[in-house]
C-alpha cells in the first residue's frame, strides 16, 4: 500500500474533495483521482461518495480515515526520526493573521525556507481562526487572547496593545478618561468584542459600540487615522502612525492586559520537527523587532 495514496485520500477525507485537497498537496486533480482509484481497487471497497458537490466519506471510509491518519503521522515520524540533526523535508501548512502577518511574519517564515532548502513551506493569511484540522494546517501563528480549545499552543512573545486616536478625533471629541467613559465614543471595532483595560491588578471589560466595523486590523488603522473614532490596537500596528503623530495614545492610566503571540498545532504526543524548528525562529526573531516592543518603546 503506498503512502502518498493513503495521505492523499487523508487530504480528500479532511478537505471535503478533489479539488481542495489537491490545492493543499501542490498536485493536479488529475494525479489525486488516480491515487484514489488506485486505493480503492487495492483494497476492494469504495471509501469516497463522489458528488458535483464533493466527495463524502463512506461509512467503510470514515473507519479507514482514522487508521489511514495514523499511519501517515508514524512514517512522517519516523522519516524525521532518520533524517540527520537540523535537515528538514517536506511540507509545512502555516496559517497566518493577515493584519500584519505578510510584513511581520513573513521574513521570519523565509528565513525558515532559506535555511531548509528542501523544506515546501504554504502560508496562508487571513484573520478568520481557521481550523487546522479540517483545512489540513500543521500549525498557526494566532496573535491576543487565545479562546479555549483543544490545540496545543506555546508563546512565542508578548504583544502589547494600546487605545488610539487621530489628533482630529480627540480635537472634535476629547478623549475618555476611564473605560467607562467610552459609552459615549465611537469605537472603531472587529465585531463585538469587549475590550480589556487593568486598574491595578483589576481587569474591567467594556463592550464598546461604534459604526464602523472590519475584520483587518489594517483598515481599522486607517479608519483611526482619519478620525472615525477610537480604536483598540496592537503595538505592532500603531508604531509607526504613533511614532509620526498621527495616532495618539489615549486613557493610558488604563492600560490593555499584554495579550501574545502563539504557535498553535492540532493535538498530538509529540509536535514535529519542522513545528518545533519554526517555533523555535519565531522565539528567536521576535524580540528583535521593534514593532513588537514594550510600552517603554513608544
Amino acid at each position: 500500500m503506498d503512502i502518498e495514496e493513503l495521505q492523499t485520500f487523508v487530504e480528500v477525507a479532511d478537505a471535503g474533495g478533489v479539488s481542495p485537497a489537491a490545492l493543499r498537496l501542490g498536485v493536479s486533480k488529475s494525479i489525486v483521482s488516480r491515487r484514489l482509484a488506485r486505493l480503492e481497487a487495492e483494497l476492494g471497497i469504495q471509501l469516497l461518495a463522489r458528488s458535483t458537490r464533493g466527495a463524502a466519506l463512506t461509512e467503510a471510509g470514515a473507519t479507514f480515515r482514522d487508521y489511514a491518519a495514523r499511519v501517515c503521522a508514524e512514517i512522517d515520524a519516523a522519516r524525521e526520526t532518520i533524517l540527520p540533526a537540523g535537515v528538514l523535508r517536506g511540507r509545512l501548512r502555516v496559517a497566518a493573521p493577515l493584519s500584519f502577518g505578510p510584513t511581520h511574519f513573513a521574513p521570519m517564515l523565509a528565513e525558515m525556507a532559506r535555511r531548509h532548502p528542501e523544506l515546501h513551506i504554504q502560508t496562508c493569511y487571513s484573520d478568520r481562526f481557521v481550523d487546522l484540522i479540517a483545512e489540513g494546517f500543521d500549525c498557526a501563528i494566532r496573535v491576543g487572547y487565545l479562546p479555549d480549545s483543544n490545540l496545543i499552543a506555546r508563546r512565542i512573545g508578548p504583544i502589547y496593545t494600546k487605545l488610539v486616536a487621530s489628533p482630529g478625533y480627540i480635537k472634535a471629541h476629547g478623549v475618555p478618561e476611564s473605560p467607562e467613559q467610552l459609552a459615549t465614543h465611537e469605537a472603531l471595532l472587529q465585531g463585538t468584542e469587549a475590550w480589556q483595560f487593568m486598574d491595578g491588578d483589576k481587569i474591567i471589560a467594556v463592550r464598546p459600540q461604534g459604526r464602523f466595523k472590519a475584520d483587518n486590523g489594517i483598515a481599522l488603522v486607517a479608519a483611526a487615522t482619519a478620525g472615525l473614532g477610537i480604536a483598540y490596537l496592537p503595538d505592532c500596528l500603531t508604531y509607526e502612525h504613533v511614532t509620526s503623530g498621527a495616532l495618539v495614545p489615549i486613557m493610558t492610566r488604563y492600560p490593555p492586559p499584554p495579550a501574545g503571540a502563539y504557535v498553535v498545532r492540532p493535538p498530538s504526543q509529540h509536535p514535529t520537527r519542522k513545528i518545533r524548528m519554526l517555533t523555535d525562529l519565531l522565539i528567536e526573531s521576535f524580540g528583535q523587532s521593534p514593532h513588537f516592543a514594550g510600552p517603554a518603546r513608544i
